[in-house]
């Protein structure tokens, strides 16, 4: 061992990071960690955690819109910007410090800077110049956001990453793209009174989602108020005074304040010395892995969304704490990817897990369809038009969920409870002989007796 400074050298303090570097540690491991930004990565700085903060911010209108219904008489409500911005802040401030703390008292050294791999066992910390031996290289450097289409005028717009530290909140604002942060920032802002406009190449929203969940969103997002352009594109973005014209693919014009790229992200693995390490990497820059996330080169692994696998925060500390046990808690560990409950918070928020109804036909045949669409008990008095969907696919023949699909208020808390009980192979008999909760929503997945398809 004397011929390595660490057993383990991290590059990247986010979530997969942080998790493998904290649990090697616990099993005796020396580990050193370099995070060039703000430690906690993209879920804490600039993802999941600061979005859920705007998110609910997000929803006060609706429920002061709401309590009229419910005998309550609410004052005008006032909303101002800069305050919640400040708020959200402060909170990540702290989670930040959480995260250092942590690290710190398992015996991590924390290093403040770029770091970059020179050879199976060499990784050079660009602040100082130090090159450190490590018997063990982790990369967990996640992803980065990109500005396509690479249309003239794209400077002009703005990302994720600006839209958590907008000045000021915009009165008209697009967003170019169809998939999770697209589909969350459009309910943000709509939920905070801006004129939205939600602009996606595609059918429909929410690619790879169940097609009745998609169909659901965007009835639900046209009921709000989000103007949606679909099977449309942007061809330019022209800077005029104050204010932003952008022309669509179908000729259309509009002007807005603010117009935010959520087309997708890519691996962050530039300029990290990988390809000069030997180690091999997909077109589209993601490290290529095993199931125990070790790449062509013996010695280095690679977890979180820089591997492009599923791409989710859960999914990446899951990674990197079996990367930990496997390497060195003697405790060989692989992540199963096929069953991951997920949400998306759009406004009504979305709970999914398992398969849709067109992979599920098409990889079992013999499927079962149970849906329910209903108002919630809530807008009964409250007069609001919002839908329930909940959706259960089952195999015809051994009677096994396969998926469970939901949308409405509270659907990321009940999937989380579902997901239990599809990854542990229930059968649409055991959901039957569940005692329902009532009065719940929930309770419609314990009570629906008759397929649909």
């Amino acid at each position: 061992m004397s011929d390595f400074d660490v057993d383990l050298f991290v590059i990247g303090g986010g979530s997969g990071g942080v998790r493998a570097a904290r649990i090697a540690a616990g099993h005796g491991a020396r580990v050193m960690l370099a995070e060039e930004d703000r430690m906690g990565g993209t879920c804490v700085i600039r993802g999941c955690v600061p979005k859920k903060l705007l998110v609910y911010a997000s929803r006060f209108a609706g429920d002061f819109e709401d309590a009229a219904g419910y005998g309550w008489s609410v004052p005008k409500a006032a909303f101002d910007w800069p305050t919640l911005i400040k708020n959200k802040d402060a909170e990540i401030a702290r989670l930040e410090g959480i995260y250092r703390t942590n690290l710190t008292k398992a015996g991590v050294d924390i290093v403040d800077s770029r770091a970059v791999i020179e050879d199976a066992h060499t990784v050079r910390v660009l602040k100082t110049g130090a090159r450190i031996r490590a018997r063990v290289i982790l990369v967990a450097t996640g992803g980065r956001v990109v500005k396509v289409p690479a249309v003239p005028g794209i400077e002009h717009a703005i990302t994720s990453n600006e839209a958590f530290h907008l000045e000021r909140l915009p009165e008209r604002i697009a967003v170019v793209g169809g998939g999770y942060i697209a589909v969350e920032f459009a309910g943000i802002f709509a939920g905070l009174g801006v004129e939205t406009t939600l602009i996606h190449r595609g059918e429909k929203l929410l690619r790879g989602f169940d097609e009745d969940v998609r169909d659901a969103l965007g009835e639900a997002y046209a009921q709000r108020g989000i103007r949606l352009c679909l099977e449309c594109g942007l061809t330019s973005i022209e800077k005029m005074g104050g204010e932003l014209l952008i022309t669509l693919t179908d000729g259309r014009e509009l002007r807005v304040d603010q117009v935010m790229i959520a087309t997708g992200r890519v691996p962050n693995t530039e300029k990290l010395g990988l390809k000069e390490a030997g180690v091999a990497l997909a077109s589209n820059g993601a490290i290529v892995v095993d199931a125990m996330s070790r790449t062509n080169v013996p010695s280095i692994y690679a977890v979180g969304d820089v591997t492009d696998r599923v791409n989710l925060t859960p999914v990446a500390i899951r990674e990197g704490h079996a990367f930990a046990d496997t390497v060195f808690g003697n405790r060989p560990a692989s992540v199963d990817h096929n069953v991951i409950p997920t949400a998306v918070f759009s406004s009504p928020e979305i709970g999914t897990v398992g398969l849709g109804e067109a992979d599920a036909r098409q990889r079992y045949g013999n499927v079962r369809i149970f849906r329910s669409s209903f108002r919630a008990m809530k807008a009964t008095l409250s007069g609001r038009e919002d839908r329930v969907l909940m959706k259960i696919v089952v195999d015809g023949d051994t009677d096994r969920v396969l998926g469970v699909h939901i949308l409405g208020d509270g659907a990321g808390e009940m999937i989380q409870l579902v997901g239990i009980a599809v990854t542990m192979g229930a059968t649409k008999a055991d959901f039957d002989r569940t005692m329902a909760v009532h009065p719940t929503a929930a309770e419609e997945l314990v009570t629906m007796r008759t397929p649909v398809a």
